[in-house]
C-alpha cells in the first residue's frame, strides 16, 4: 500500500500508527499488558493474525520492544511508545465529550469491560477477607468471576475457591452506562443492573472501583 507522500509529521505517523487496532493495542500496553494473550483479552475482535501484525508494527517504528520472558514473549512500550499516552488521552476525551452515549443501543462485548473493572479496583476499599464478585449479564453469557483480595485481583472462568456473596445480574448496557459515566449507580439499577448479596456489600460495591478513566467528562450539551 502507497503512502500518503507527504512531508508532514501528521501524515507520517499516522502511517505508521493509524492503522486499524494499532491504537487500542497501544491502550492495552499503556494500562499494564505485557503478553499476547492479555493483550487480546482488552481487545477480543481483534484477531491473532492482525494482533501479531500490529504488535510488528509497532516493533517496527520503535514504539514497542519485544522481550523475551520466562513464560515466553513479552511487550513492552519504549519511550516513544509511552509519548503516545498523550494521543490516547486527547482521543478518548473527545470521544468521550462529543460522541453519542447511549448503552443500549450499542453493540459491546463485556470482557473489556470487566478487564477494566479488574485494572481499576481500589484495593483499600474492599472488604477484609477474599472474596469473589459474580458477573451475570443479560443471560447470554458464561459467568465471570471477579476475584478481590489482598495483593491480587483476578479476572476468571471460574470461581477459584472463594466465598461468592455478590452477584452482578442483568442488563449489559446498564452496567456500562455506569461505568462510563452515563449514569449514576441508582440509574444503572434503575435500567436494569441487578446486584444481589449483603446489604452492606451491595451498598459498598461502587466504591470498590475506580470508574473509567474518563468518566467524569461530560458530554457536550446538544442544542
Amino acid at each position: 500500500m502507497s503512502g500518503y507522500g507527504q512531508f508532514c509529521s501528521v501524515a507520517r505517523a499516522h502511517e505508521a500508527i493509524g492503522g486499524r487496532w494499532t491504537l487500542l493495542v497501544v491502550r492495552e500496553l499503556l494500562c499494564g499488558s505485557r503478553r499476547f494473550n492479555d493483550i487480546r483479552r482488552g481487545i477480543p475482535r481483534i484477531s491473532r493474525t492482525v494482533l501479531s501484525e500490529r504488535l510488528q508494527t509497532l516493533v517496527h517504528v520503535g514504539a514497542v520492544v519485544r522481550i523475551e520472558g520466562g513464560h515466553g514473549p513479552e511487550y513492552a512500550l519504549t519511550d516513544a511508545g509511552r509519548e503516545l499516552a498523550g494521543l490516547v488521552g486527547a482521543l478518548g476525551t473527545w470521544g468521550q465529550r462529543w460522541l453519542p452515549r447511549q448503552a443500549e443501543g450499542e453493540d459491546f462485548d463485556w470482557e473489556p469491560l470487566l478487564v477494566d473493572m479488574q485494572r481499576r479496583v481500589r484495593p483499600e476499599a474492599l472488604p477484609k477477607g477474599p472474596i469473589v464478585v459474580r458477573f451475570e449479564l443479560d443471560g447470554q453469557h458464561k459467568p465471570r468471576f471477579l476475584l478481590l483480595k489482598a495483593g491480587e485481583v483476578s479476572l476468571c472462568t471460574q470461581n477459584p475457591g472463594f466465598p461468592e456473596p455478590i452477584c452482578v445480574r442483568g442488563r449489559l448496557s446498564a452496567l456500562t452506562a455506569w461505568w462510563r459515566g452515563d449514569a449514576g449507580f441508582s440509574e444503572a439499577r434503575r435500567m436494569g443492573l441487578g446486584l444481589e448479596g449483603p446489604k452492606e456489600l451491595v451498598r459498598a460495591f461502587p466504591d470498590w472501583f475506580e470508574r473509567y478513566l474518563f468518566a467524569d467528562i461530560a458530554p457536550v450539551e446538544r442544542s
